[in-house]
């Protein structure tokens, strides 16, 4: 129940994230006089329509998107009736629609900001500016490794154990080498076949245990190899995972919490090419990489997955990085995205800047019909794009709970 829930006001709160991105634009298009025909939220039939001050506004069936159609967005609008044609979007100024462009995006980026505000007072957010530790997750027996990777079965403590290292300590040093990175607990132990210092931190204290390795069987390049072992399982986390606001507090957190968020959106954004090979595999039975684009319908998905989980805090979470998301999508400068026209405007006023020095007349608005071809590219692409995920999410979707 709490899964369908989760699902239906996931998809309700993209509905509304969609709306808002095109009454960005919306609201600002009329504050500077240009004429919006039609608000649409969705797609395919309509279940609503009215008209008022000369747009009409309305509801679509399949809450998967939405328009906003503003006379005159490009000079290739042949539609503009004697009416509009004193209020066409690319007769005013550069500024103008500029804003207007980046409207949607603002809209989104606010949304998710106060989606994040609400999750810092609320429950606190993830310190991802904490250092990282490496910190003992475990303390194990220690056995051989056979060569198909599994581990005969062992009994007692291993030499960590017998050493007093215990689960949750903090594993600063290894023969007085500082730790960054797990591997190196790995290495420097079989660097060391008579005995290897672990300096931990345990509850404040820093303590050295010197700990006499076992000779064990690993799996190395397919190989067994006999190195020292000390029976330790270790895991690289932040010291400080999480951050308690007052509503005060939270303000300045939340925005410098969705700023590291964006850096981490636009770094996936750059990877999606490479990895759309592994998720067409991943369609057709292969394993899918927790990290892969998801469509509409995963999201949806990893909403659910979140209320039946009981965790608020991670749904809305979810639904900022949704909204962050659409923004910085958005902002890709190729058309017919809004980053594309933000561009497009950007030539413009470069190019007459330059006609003026050389004492020429401006040209006026961009030929669009010269994108045609671009615009077409971008628009398969993103439709392949779309397809790929959405079957992707149906038979192979990535699930936060099990």
């Amino acid at each position: 129940m709490a899964f369908a829930l989760g699902i239906i006001l996931f998809i309700l709160g993209i509905a509304i994230s969609v709306a808002l991105h095109e009454a960005g634009h919306l609201l600002t298009a009329k504050a500077f006089k240009m004429r919006v025909r039609r608000y649409f939220i969705g797609f395919g039939p309509t279940l609503f329509k009215t008209k008022r001050k000369g747009t009409e506004y309305g509801l679509k069936a399949l809450p998967l998107g939405g328009f906003c159609d503003i006379a005159g967005m490009t000079i290739l609008d042949e539609d503009l009736t004697a009416e509009e044609k004193p209020h066409a979007m690319y007769k005013k100024p550069a500024y103008q629609r500029i804003i207007v462009m980046l409207g949607g995006i603002t809209a989104n980026i606010l949304i998710g900001v106060i989606l994040v505000y609400s999750v810092a007072v609320g429950w606190g957010l993830p310190n991802l500016r904490s250092p990282m530790v490496t910190r003992v997750a475990e303390t194990t027996c220690v056995a051989d490794q056979l060569k198909d990777g599994s581990v005969e079965t062992c009994e007692g403590q291993g030499p960590a154990a017998a050493a007093g290292v215990k689960a949750g300590d903090i594993i600063l040093k290894v023969n007085g080498e500082k730790i960054t990175e797990t591997e190196q607990v790995i290495a420097l132990t079989q660097e060391s076949p008579q005995t290897v210092t672990y300096t931990i931190k345990r509850d404040g204290q820093i303590r050295d245990l010197v700990i006499t390795p076992t000779q064990a069987d690993r799996v190395r390049d397919g190989d067994l190899v006999r190195v020292p072992v000390t029976g330790v399982s270790i895991r690289q986390e932040p010291l400080e995972p999480m951050k308690n606001y007052n509503a005060a507090t939270a303000v300045p957190a939340a925005f410098q919490f969705s700023w590291d968020i964006n850096k981490l959106i636009v770094k996936a954004l750059v990877k999606i090419p490479a990895q759309m090979p592994g998720l067409v595999k991943a369609i057709f039975g292969g394993e899918r990489a927790a990290d892969t684009p998801m469509s509409i319908v995963g999201a949806s998905v990893a909403g659910g997955d979140a209320l039946a989980f009981g965790s608020w805090s991670v749904f809305l979470m979810l639904m900022a990085q949704i909204n962050f998301c659409l923004a910085l999508f958005n902002l890709i400068p190729l058309p017919p995205l809004d980053g594309g026209h933000v561009v497009v405007i950007c030539y413009e006023k470069i190019r007459d800047a330059f006609r003026k020095m050389a004492g020429k007349e401006p040209v006026g608005p961009a030929d669009y019909s010269k994108l045609l071809p671009l615009t077409s590219i971008v628009v398969f692409l993103l439709v392949a794009l779309f397809i790929i995920t959405v079957a992707a999410d149906v038979v192979n979707p990535i699930r936060l709970v099990k």
